[in-house]
């Protein structure tokens, strides 16, 4: 969920604090704070590549904005105070609630009130000075208002902080163990002080669980153990507004409260004291598990043992991020063009997250404990669907195809432990539904094209067969909906009967709802083809076509319809019936079929002028991003495939040009420099593709199109296939295609086929300043479109 979920209002460009490094080393390009005000809703703290953990602030809110936290993430660049430091978290998502999970606060003052009393929330928070805080891929330190240093680091499934408290005031850590970001439905703690060790659970879910009343529910347990490398004594615990000097054991969880949010006066948790007169500082090692305590205690046994440095930690983390972030090697650009490309490459890599223990034991949809089996290494949760299956997949698995096969193998083991319902949003053990469509064909044909084969891809296929064909409950159900309908396709019954969704339907915006049905169509005929089905293969591309049954013969565009076939009143400019985005900006979502859209249009003419109106205002320049309901916006998932159709229409140089001048505007080195949610990398995996002048516009296949490369040298090193891409020319005002060569053969075709780029390749790029109009403008040049079959 993006802007209806949490408004952020734009601010001016601000720099932020960065660890410098040498250009060798990747991880020092990257900006964790960029995208974390704006709407961004990135965490700027400790994470590894798909971690488990991610060690990061949690922030009090900004000053009247009614909201009980800062921003999903926990953090917001604009707020200056810190409650605690949470242990789970989602990068960029849209609804409050995916994490979070049991901050811990170091505090110098006296506990004589509950930290869940009314007004307790923001009693022992403290001060947080930006000019004081630092951060890199798996790093983040700061110095609190408080007199407080902090530093984080972690592993896969395990942090550790290092607290210097100043010696003169009282030293003591809080564990807000039920201060999950929006509330919890248990907690427990425990403190044991003769072993140093402080263990517990939270209970939670409820992600956008606040936007639909029947579904504020938990679906996971986060299992802690912390231990400490200095003696320590039992401050207390509390449960409510009660405080409990001495004890060591507390339980109690928020709720959820009638808006969806905790209820105030709600929760446990407990603290610990150190001597303040010790002048080392107090370094805690915390594992977690979502199985069991045994998980949590054995994760954090193998990654961080006992005896283990942060400093052997934190460098451990940086050099897993320069191997990741390695895999795309770029020369050229300015500083900030480096440094915008590396963060968005790391923000494309946090999720989804690994939820398996170092055992191979992870807790299921089913609430049972399940093992890895076969070949697949590690389960993943997080799996934001509706944003991802667009171009954050290919680009995972592209770079890393155990990775892409572990994560379609980990959909699958949801599925089949939810009933063989494909979740759209799974949020760590729980089925959230939130968003509209069915991403899952699409997601795991596009894993499969881009290289990730390593999983049960024919079981896969006929769990999604089914549910593309056989309606269930769910799908007839309005439990959760609009926004977190429980069926993976809601309303399917109607789509199969009338071959569109029409208004009054189960789900989220009838006409969005039928384009990102096609999509998910056109993804399982792909899937099909793949697998040899050519009966199947033939029968979804001709359902990928239905979203033609809503577009108005009069207007051109797709617009909402009734079951009795009568048309809806119809305003370009509105979000009726619509999903994040107007009847203009879901003019274009039909990315697999663009010659086809072009004809409904009118033509190919018809619609090269109604694409330069979506992309220019009044006055001709440039509308890319906050120009009005009208015009594009590529900030956000419905437009982002729009401005590659210039290729379809015989203008490539349109699409050099847009998508550029989208990359200006919208990314930049700066705390507001995503202009949106970036929704678990999805965002910033465009911007990613996008500078390496390609994208896979297809729902579901590799051939790729082509814009043009930002940098003049980008190498991608993929398991035994390495890309080399030349840009000649390449610079920030320099977009346009004046030649390409593709292994050494000149192409004037703006796309790239799925085996030309099987093995290792190299394009090579002439780039200038000004447009050359010829370059790929033949109609017999254009990218391929896939109508329904004859």
């Amino acid at each position: 969920m993006k802007r209806r979920c949490w408004a952020m209002l734009a601010t001016a460009a601000i720099t932020a604090p960065l660890l410098a490094a040498p250009p060798a080393d990747p991880a020092g390009l990257v900006n964790p704070f960029i995208g974390t005000t704006n709407g961004g809703n990135e965490f700027p703290g400790a994470v590894l590549p798909f971690g488990m953990v991610s060690f990061s602030p949690e922030e009090t809110p900004l000053p009247g904005s009614g909201l009980v936290v800062a921003a999903p993430g926990g953090y917001e660049w604009r707020s200056n105070g810190v409650r605690g430091f949470g242990l789970a978290h989602v990068s960029g998502s849209g609804c409050a609630g995916a994490g979070g999970d049991v901050p811990i606060m170091p505090v110098t003052r006296g506990i004589e009130t509950s930290p869940s009393a009314p007004g307790g929330g923001n009693l022992y928070a403290a001060y947080l000075d930006h000019a004081k805080e630092q951060a890199s891929p798996g790093a983040y330190t700061a110095r609190l208002g408080n007199g407080v240093a902090v530093d984080l680091s972690a592993t896969l499934r395990t942090g550790v902080a290092r607290f210097a408290f100043p010696d003169d005031k009282p030293a003591n850590l809080l564990f807000r163990s039920s201060d999950t970001e929006v509330g919890s439905s248990d907690a427990t703690i425990h403190i044991d002080a003769a072993h140093r060790t402080v263990s517990g659970t939270v209970t939670s879910g409820n992600f956008c669980g606040y936007l639909s009343p029947d579904r504020r529910q938990s679906y996971y347990t986060l299992h802690f153990v912390a231990v400490f490398d200095r003696d320590f004594k039992v401050g207390g615990t509390w449960t409510d507004g009660d405080l409990h000097a001495g004890a060591t054991d507390a339980k109690g969880g928020t709720g959820y409260g009638a808006d969806g949010f905790p209820v105030p006066g709600k929760g446990s948790g407990g603290w610990i004291s150190f001597d303040p007169a010790l002048a080392a500082p107090v370094t805690m090692r915390i594992g977690i598990s979502y199985v069991d305590d045994a998980g949590a205690r054995a994760n954090l046994e193998r990654e961080n043992p006992a005896g283990t440095s942060l400093d052997a930690t934190r460098a451990a983390a940086r050099a897993a991020w320069n191997r990741e972030l390695g895999r795309i090697a770029i020369e050229g650009g300015t500083d900030d063009e480096r440094t915008v490309f590396t963060t968005a490459l790391y923000h494309s890599l946090i999720d989804p997250s690994i939820a398996s223990d170092v055992d191979g034991r992870y807790r299921g949809m089913d609430g049972a404990i399940h093992r890895l089996n076969g070949r697949q290494q590690a389960q993943y949760a997080n799996f934001s669907g509706w944003d991802v299956y667009r171009s954050q997949l290919q680009l995972v698995t592209m770079l890393e195809p155990k990775i892409g096969s572990d994560i379609a193998q980990s959909l699958l083991n949801q599925a089949d432990q939810n009933g063989g319902v494909w979740d759209r949003w799974t949020h760590m053990t729980g089925a959230t539904g939130v968003m509209n469509g069915d991403p899952s064909a699409p997601a795991i044909a596009a894993i499969y094209a881009f290289g990730g084969r390593d999983f049960d891809v024919r079981r896969a296929y006929a769990s999604l067969l089914k549910a593309a064909t056989v309606p269930n409950a769910k799908d007839l159900s309005r439990i959760g909906c609009p926004v977190l309908c429980v069926g993976q396709r809601p309303g399917l019954d109607q789509w199969l009967s009338l071959h569109y969704m029409p208004a009054g339907a189960p789900g989220w915006g009838s006409v969005s709802d039928t384009l990102e049905m096609a999509a998910a169509d056109f993804g399982l005929a792909q899937l099909a083809g793949a697998l040899g089905d050519r009966p199947n293969e033939r029968r979804f591309l001709d359902r990928a076509g239905w979203w033609r049954n809503l577009v108005h013969p009069t207007s051109g565009y797709i617009q909402p319809r009734r079951a009795d076939g009568s048309w809806l009143p119809f305003d370009p400019s509105s979000d009726d019936e619509f999903v994040e985005g107007s009847g203009a900006q879901y003019r274009w979502m039909v990315p697999f079929d663009p010659a086809g859209l072009f004809a409904a249009i009118g033509g190919r003419d018809k619609a090269m002028t109604a694409l330069d109106g979506f992309f220019h205002d009044e006055k001709g320049d440039w509308a890319v991003t906050k120009a009005g309901p009208l015009h594009a916006e590529l900030d956000n998932e419905p437009s982002i495939a729009s401005p590659w159709l210039y290729n379809f229409a015989g203008a490539p140089w349109k699409t050099q040009g847009a998508v550029r001048e989208a990359m200006r505007r919208i990314w930049t080195n700066s705390p507001n420099g995503i202009s949106g949610n970036d929704d678990l990398g999805e965002m910033s995996s465009w911007y990613v593709w996008s500078a390496m002048g390609l994208y896979p516009v297809y729902p579901g296949r590799a051939d790729l199109v082509v814009g043009s490369p930002l940098f003049h040298d980008v190498r991608i090193d993929r398991p035994g296939a390495a890309i080399h891409i030349v840009g000649e020319g390449a610079a920030s005002d320099a977009p346009y295609v004046h030649a390409l060569t593709v292994n050494g053969h000149a192409a004037t075709r703006p796309w790239i086929g799925p085996d030309q780029l099987k093995g290792s390749g190299e394009l090579r790029f002439t780039l200038a300043t000004d447009p050359d109009r010829s370059w790929g403008a033949s109609p017999a040049d254009a990218p391929p479109s896939f109508p329904p079959t004859p």
